[in-house]
């Protein structure tokens, strides 16, 4: 071993101390990639997939954060060199590498204070869409909305980075409630039965799903909401009234989960039509151009008033 040691330095010039250096180092990173490939194996055999995801992720850092530690007190000897080391090694990083740094500690603050996780549907600055992957340097979401109606998927993949959690407001659907209130306007005209029409509208949306307001107040009180202040008087479906220029406005009020929305939209608009179709006397309203004559409406003609 000796003399190969000599013979690598009287062809490259590396010392042997480096040499050793360099040996140890490459042993570390074999041993910790077989302890990873074995971790990994163990992971693998976990059927859910979020929590597989999750500790997959997690072992990751902890295992690449483990060898970074051991090669560096390798190849900086005593807490003194290796903490000048790392004092200069940050001033430089901090100049040269700003916008890294930003998105890694944006990666600190989503680790530890998360706002949002794997699995959330979010809004984050002009981009919405479900997250399916957090990084060191950027998070990834699955597209929604955009030129798809309902909060559906467009397809794409958005790879947004973490500085962005510092400069942009964070809309998340699921954290501390899991529900989204969804509202539905119904527009009659003003010549329909308005109050049948809106003993239509409360049945249907009762009919959308019975046990969703129960659910919700259980989410509201277990362990979701303990981190929010969240207050709701009522978590039923409600249909408030109001009066549009064409007819009378009829908007069904409701709770949903996030990815439900356009189902739920859709279930209530097939009952709405086929209920709405059994009677003459309700009918949808839409802009229009009235002529309005007192004789036809059974009023006084203006000409007509004050004649003898």
């Amino acid at each position: 071993m000796i003399e190969i040691s000599n013979w690598i330095t009287e062809m490259t010039g590396i010392s042997s101390s480096i040499q050793q250096k360099i040996f140890s180092s490459l042993m570390v990173i074999l041993v910790i990639w077989l302890i990873r490939f074995l971790v990994f194996k163990l992971v693998a055999q976990i059927k859910d997939a979020k929590v597989r995801y999750n500790t997959r992720n997690i072992l990751s850092y902890v295992i690449y954060i483990l060898a970074f530690l051991i090669i560096s007190r390798i190849w900086f000897e005593g807490i003194g060199s290796l903490a000048t080391y790392f004092g200069l090694l940050s001033a430089g990083l901090a100049i040269a590498l700003k916008d890294p740094l930003t998105n890694f500690a944006g990666f600190i603050f989503l680790i530890f204070r998360r706002p949002f996780q794997v699995g959330d549907r979010i809004e984050i600055g002009d981009h919405k869409g479900d997250v399916i992957d957090i990084r060191i340097f950027q998070f990834s979401i699955n597209e929604i909305g955009n030129w798809v109606d309902g909060d559906q998927s467009t397809g794409r993949i958005i790879h947004i980075p973490n500085a962005n959690v510092f400069l942009s407001p964070i809309a998340n659907y699921h954290r501390g409630f899991s529900y989204i209130w969804n509202e539905i306007p119904v527009l009659v005209t003003f010549e329909s039965d308005w109050e049948k029409a809106l003993e239509i509208l409360d049945k249907v949306a009762a009919e959308y799903d019975p046990k969703v307001s129960s659910n919700a107040e259980k989410k509201l009180r277990g362990n979701e909401t303990k981190s929010f202040l969240l207050h709701y008087s009522n978590l039923k479906h409600k249909v408030y009234v109001d009066v549009k220029d064409s007819g009378v406005m009829l908007t069904i009020r409701h709770l949903c989960t996030p990815h439900k929305r356009r189902d739920a939209r859709e279930f209530i608009w097939k009952r709405i039509l086929k209920e709405f179709a059994k009677y003459k006397n309700i009918d949808f309203a839409y802009p229009t151009v009235r002529r309005y004559d007192n004789r036809i409406e059974g009023k006084e003609a203006l000409g007509d008033i004050g004649d003898e």
